[in-house]
């Protein structure tokens, strides 16, 4: 039996200590078993360990924000050599030059660059962008999981406490004429979207269908490349479908679990925030440590590294492997129709249903739970480019294990008898049940 005591404590203090006990949603415990909540000390390559000592094959990592492992070491010495010079200053350095460079070369889209610290605050400051550009208001979001912790996007989820309304209506991916009703029936500013998801690739021509839509409407066009820049492509989705945005919002891999961030676009947009227009000024991104310099010689030897060792053919072999081996182990049990995986070889998923061939949070808590005790840690299947051969087989082997559980638990009609707590629950969601704590009593 795999032992949690060290982590369920250090967890414990971080609910006292940090609201949700975590510094994100997605991190939090209720997105892991009860009592199976690794807290990490240190990871390498793709493998991390926890306060009890616990070695795990790590996926998502960083909340996909890490694509060359953990301790990549071009990127830590990268890092290490440039904060020795100092890691911030009151005027910019040559490097916020280079990297601004480096950056426009591979997003030939975009002329101008501004760098920041997180999605949010890229995606938020695109919107203002438009909205001063366009003199309107309301933003078209493509239905999609997340764009921003700003009201303009979390007033649309269930988390909206707190929150005025919006000024935000949805259109769902994939189809132009939904979102041409969405454009000729409000006077909207801008729609935001990616261009592909793990689960979505373009139809043919819809992306070109949605430039031409904005272009009809006068709606700028925004890219959101947090999870495709670095693992479509270096030069993210737009690269790959050939559309190009009005602006494009970055962040994630681009610094390999370095705080980076980027809003990207056209000249005429962008110096909307600068010193060469007449027009009223944008608060773009004004941000302290946005030109931090580890960060940015993060980003420079990641794109060194794209330019040179293929991460993304990497991450797609080891995804198609892992692809391989999950679906020899559920057809040997029989159980495909309720065990699956989907998505982009570089950006898997797995689906959990039950006997009824819904989607179960029950059987997603037995499915991650079955994995921790075989040394797999991760919330998904998303590789990165340091997963190697014999990770993915260890990985396949957990999985095989795990699935032979489920396949019980399919049989048996039920997970009765086979979770130590309660099943775990969506990031973002009105209240804390079904996964609220008691208070401490002090």
């Amino acid at each position: 039996m795999t032992d949690f005591s060290r982590s369920n404590a250090a967890q414990a203090r971080l609910h006292e200590l940090v609201p949700g006990g975590a510094h994100t949603y997605a991190r939090g415990d209720d997105q892991y078993p009860e009592g199976m909540a690794p807290v990490l000390v240190r990871g390498s390559g793709c493998r991390v360990t926890d306060a009890d000592g616990n070695e795990f094959v790590e996926y998502g990592m960083g909340l996909r924000a890490v694509t060359l492992g953990h301790g990549y070491r071009p990127v830590v010495d990268a890092v290490t050599a440039a904060i020795a010079d100092g890691s911030n200053f009151s005027r910019p350095t040559t490097l916020e030059l280079a990297a601004a460079e480096d950056f426009l070369e591979l997003v030939p889209a975009a002329d101008m660059v501004k760098f920041g610290k997180n999605g949010s605050d890229a995606t938020t400051a695109a919107v203002r962008l438009a909205r001063a550009v366009t003199g309107r208001v309301t933003v078209a979001a493509c239905a999609q999981p997340f764009f921003s912790v700003d009201d303009w996007f979390i007033g649309t989820t269930a988390m909206s406490a707190g929150i005025p309304e919006p000024g935000t209506v949805s259109f769902p991916y994939g189809d132009a004429a939904a979102l041409e009703a969405v454009l000729a029936g409000n006077e909207v500013a801008c729609v935001i979207m990616e261009a592909a998801t793990a689960l979505h690739e373009p139809p043919p021509g819809y992306l070109a269908a949605v430039r031409a839509l904005c272009d009809r409407y006068g709606a700028l066009l925004i890219f959101d490349e947090m999870i495709t820049g670095f693992r479509w492509s270096a030069g993210g989705a737009q690269a790959v479908y050939g559309v190009a945005p009005d602006l494009s919002c970055w962040g994630k891999a681009m610094g390999n679990g370095f705080p980076l961030a980027a809003l990207a676009g056209k000249r005429e947009y962008m110096e909307r925030g600068g010193l060469r227009t007449d027009e009223r000024r944008v608060f773009l991104l004004s941000t302290t440590h946005g030109p931090e310099t580890g960060a940015l010689a993060a980003f420079r030897a990641v794109v060194h590294a794209y330019a040179t060792t293929d991460p993304v053919g990497r991450m797609e072999r080891a995804g198609l492997r892992l692809r391989a081996g999950f679906e020899a182990v559920v057809a040997e049990l029989g159980i495909g129709e309720y065990l699956r995986v989907a998505g982009r070889p570089s950006c898997l998923v797995f689906q959990t249903l039950d006997p009824a061939g819904q989607p179960s949070q029950e059987f997603r808590t037995l499915f991650l739970g079955e994995l921790l005790r075989r040394g797999v840690l991760g919330q998904s299947f998303v590789t990165s480019a340091a997963h190697t051969d014999a990770d993915i087989d260890h990985t396949v082997e957990a999985v095989r294990g795990a699935a032979a559980v489920y396949a019980d638990a399919v049989q048996r009609g039920s997970v009765d008898g086979l979770l130590d707590g309660r099943p775990v629950a969506p990031a973002l969601r009105a209240t804390a049940a079904p996964r609220r704590l008691a208070e401490v009593l002090r």
